[in-house]
């Protein structure tokens, strides 16, 4: 009996750069895959926290991934969020291979915000600010950086030892990069209102900055919760933006930052200008002031992404 092959983190990493992950993405709606026929994720309450189940299945593979959120982890020394990835054979449903879970969330939120930003933001967007320190914030500067000229990158982090290892990092790639805590506040509101591109990539549950700071033209992603009481942006910006999401039908269900300022009457689910497949495909007029992409991540992208690593491995 042969033993599952499993792709671990550094596998994946090698096979599946950030700016492959991009275009494979990119490569699969393009094909005709729409996010809005993707199952929409299970998810368990459980005394420790949740436990999601993420289906999907498209082309040649389908996959699941199973994934646990437990809150108290960190002040543990471990990670918030765990998981497997297990890859099928889209006619058979044999499994083909097991895949580290996290590293895979890891690779493809960031890679999905940047497939928005390439589609959303301007040809001169330098000026990035992240929201948060953590492992999406890391995987949002590297892929952000493959589809933008970003030159100036300003961590803003509740830890401000983590906040200054992400700065530092980007130094090294050659990037003028400063860190802020959450409590500098006039800091960064003045980094939000210079900045081109935004990545809130928080487990914060109320909005990180006044809306009313980004500019007309600057690109906000929100990548942090897929809850619909949480938000990480407020009903301001999202009034005053064009809005683009994954899909509609998962957007109503868990996009708290749409959900909210719905529920308050500031905006209606008109307010939406597409999903992911109708800016990929030409099909979202942006207006006059900011831009936001609002994800909550969904199991199509899982399964592209896991497949682009399977077959770069066989």
């Amino acid at each position: 009996m042969s033993t599952l092959p499993y792709l671990d983190a550094a596998t994946l990493e090698r096979l599946v750069p950030p700016g492959r992950a991009v275009d494979v993405l990119e490569d699969a709606l393009r094909a005709g895959l729409d996010p809005e026929t993707t199952p929409q994720r299970s998810v368990v309450d459980v005394p420790a926290g949740q436990l999601l189940l993420m289906p999907a299945a498209a082309g040649r593979y389908a996959g699941v991934k199973a994934a646990t959120v437990a809150p108290a982890n960190p002040g543990r020394g471990l990670p918030r969020i765990q998981g497997t990835y297990l890859l099928l054979d889209g006619e058979t449903l044999a499994p083909l291979a097991a895949m580290d879970g996290i590293a895979l969330t890891s690779l493809r939120t960031p890679a999905v915000s940047a497939l928005a930003v390439r589609h959303l933001a301007g040809p001169g967007a330098r000026r990035l600010v992240v929201y948060g320190s953590g492992p999406q914030a890391w995987g949002h500067v590297a892929a952000l950086r493959e589809v933008a000229p970003v030159a100036e990158v300003t961590v803003v982090g509740r830890d401000p030892g983590r906040a200054r290892a992400l700065a530092g990092h980007c130094r090294s790639l050659g990037l003028d990069a400063r860190s802020l805590t959450s409590a500098q506040e006039g800091e960064t509101h003045e980094a939000v209102a210079w900045a081109d591109l935004v990545a809130c990539c928080t487990t914060a549950r109320e909005p990180l900055f006044p809306g009313k700071l980004a500019r007309d033209g600057a690109t906000v992603v929100a990548v942090g919760s897929h809850e619909p009481g949480a938000r990480e942006l407020d009903g301001d910006l999202v009034a005053r933006a064009t809005v683009v999401v994954e899909a509609r039908a998962a957007a109503m269900e868990e996009a708290g930052d749409l959900i909210v300022p719905i529920r308050q009457g500031t905006i209606t689910s008109g307010h939406l200008a597409g999903n992911l497949a109708d800016l990929i495909g030409g099909r979202v007029v942006t207006g006059p002031g900011p831009r936001v992409f609002k994800g909550t991540g969904m199991a199509w992208e899982d399964l592209v992404v896991a497949a682009a690593a399977y077959e770069a491995w066989t």
